[in-house]
């Protein structure tokens, strides 16, 4: 398998811890530890921990941003968030004073104005938007970590600050205190490492899922996801990760990364224990393996070579 041979040798590395800051990952089992692959044409492969659900975190800022493009257009939501990297961590309380909006979607701030843009004229009304975006990828309503959940909504002040310096600056509708509940509802959502993998996999078939062969997202959609993973998703590390790894990709601190290869298909890694950007360390070092073998980085050529052929179809 494309996978197994990465998790065998990457498994012993014990470097990092679960995320602290939300008291409730801190208990998640740092050992844990599954590597999943699914091409366009709907071939899956996986080791370790497959069947462990965690959850999704920061993960979802990649699907949100791509509901809130469908739903608004690129001009509106361009109006609300940037697309250019910080250089600062995801949780940096930073705004683009000459726009005046969020920097880009990956970090919490731009996350939280995308979340704000969710339609509805309730949060429960909102909440099934959401649920239901989630199910076209899934091909089921998620489950949510309620446990989680509930301890970002404890613990969730800093991004108190983010929400309510944005709705001061008129970017975000008085509305925080909802806002702020569906975001920690949408990073509570419980994945397993080839749930992200068939996401991916999604996306890399320009918004077509693998399996159903139901359109998700739009075509013109996907390329805006793609080159902000690219450009963002993976924190403060994302300009290292673009020139080593050069895979689109999107971090959680919960432990997961989602790549997507255009046109080929998703990996996704799963293992709790974060580096200081907030990176899975073995889920990096996954990808740095698997790109290096298999040319995998958007400027290699040959292009990437994650033939079909070496992952059975279920």
């Amino acid at each position: 398998m494309v996978v197994d041979g990465p998790h065998q040798r990457i498994a012993p590395l014990d470097q990092g811890a679960p995320a602290s800051y939300i008291p409730e990952l801190s208990r998640v089992d740092p050992d844990r530890f599954a590597v999943a692959a699914a091409t366009v044409d709907g071939a899956t492969e996986g080791v370790g921990d497959l069947d462990h659900a965690f959850t999704i975190q920061s993960i979802s800022k990649l699907l949100l941003y791509g509901l809130a493009l469908e739903t608004w257009g690129e001009d509106v939501v361009a109006d609300k968030v940037g697309v250019a990297p910080t250089g600062e961590s995801f949780n940096a309380i930073v705004l683009d004073g000459d726009r005046n909006r969020a920097p880009n979607p990956m970090v919490n701030a731009g996350a939280i104005a995308i979340t704000d843009l969710v339609p509805g004229d309730h949060v429960d009304a909102r909440v099934d938007v959401v649920r239901e975006m989630y199910a076209r990828y899934l091909g089921r309503r998620p489950e949510v970590d309620r446990d989680v959940w509930a301890s970002e909504r404890r613990t969730g002040n800093h991004n108190r600050a983010i929400a309510y310096l944005m709705l001061d600056r008129g970017i975000v509708e008085d509305r925080v205190e909802e806002t702020l509940d569906l975001y920690f509802a949408q990073c509570s959502v419980l994945v397993t490492a080839q749930d992200l993998a068939v996401i991916g996999a999604t996306i890399a078939n320009h918004g077509l899922h693998p399996d159903t062969g139901e359109r998700v997202v739009a075509e013109r959609v996907t390329r805006a996801m793609l080159t902000v993973a690219l450009t963002c998703g993976m924190y403060d590390y994302a300009g290292e990760w673009a020139f080593t790894v050069g895979i689109p990709a999107k971090s959680g601190v919960g432990g997961g990364i989602l790549g997507i290869l255009p046109d080929v298909g998703g990996i996704a890694t799963f293992s709790p224990r974060l580096d200081s950007h907030g990176n899975s360390v073995r889920g990096v070092r996954v990808f740095e393996e698997l790109s290096s073998t298999f040319d995998m980085h958007l400027f290699d050529r040959p292009r990437w070579r994650m033939p079909s052929s070496t992952i059975d179809a279920d």
